[in-house]
């Protein structure tokens, strides 16, 4: 008989880290979706990080140390920092990928590490991507994409959250264009 493998296991031992490390961090993607919208199947665990030089070898030391058959290349993780893009860790347990996705100093980025908000995940407090932030990360993947995930993704957090910031969200969606999908979903 297979155990079933859950991702929040994985995602409590790098909030730990990261916590440990204090490299600011928050989850979006998928499980943001989870927290926020409606539970969906999500095959990888996504995290936005604000990273120094001097965190590379730490986090990677650390993240390798959760399972001899880990990887994680500290080469991804220096060119990620310097492009503000993504590198990736894989559990070697559980085969489940982290995509972590370092950002650079704009305020946009600072606003969504200040807005972050810790929830309990297994007993385990981890710090989520707010819902107006979620929205915002997913506008520009669906006008660039045109994928229904997105759209859908964005939707069901309108219908679950109820008191969303709609004057933030008006803010951010003009600065990145995208405010002709944000009216029409609002409507």
């Amino acid at each position: 008989m297979t155990e079933l493998i859950d991702p929040r296991q994985l995602l409590i031992s790098v909030a730990k880290i990261l916590a440990r490390l204090k490299i600011p961090y928050l989850v979006t993607g998928g499980m943001a979706v989870f927290v926020w919208g409606r539970p969906r199947f999500t095959a990888d665990v996504d995290i936005v990080i604000k990273l120094k030089l001097d965190d590379i070898d730490k986090l990677a030391e650390n993240l390798r140390a959760l399972s001899e058959a880990s990887y994680i290349d500290k080469n991804s993780i220096k060119q990620a920092l310097m492009r503000h893009g993504e590198f990736n860790f894989i559990d070697g347990l559980t085969g489940i990928k982290v995509d972590f996705w370092a950002v650079g100093e704009t305020q946009f980025n600072k606003s969504q590490l200040e807005r972050r908000i810790a929830k309990n995940i297994l007993g385990q407090k981890v710090f989520f991507i707010s819902p107006e932030d979620l929205i915002l990360s997913k506008l520009p993947w669906h006008k660039q994409s045109e994928s229904s995930r997105h759209l859908e993704d964005i939707e069901s957090v309108f219908k679950i959250q109820k008191k969303l910031d709609l004057g933030y969200l008006r803010k951010w969606a003009k600065l990145q264009s995208t405010i002709k999908i944000l009216e029409s979903l609002i409507k």
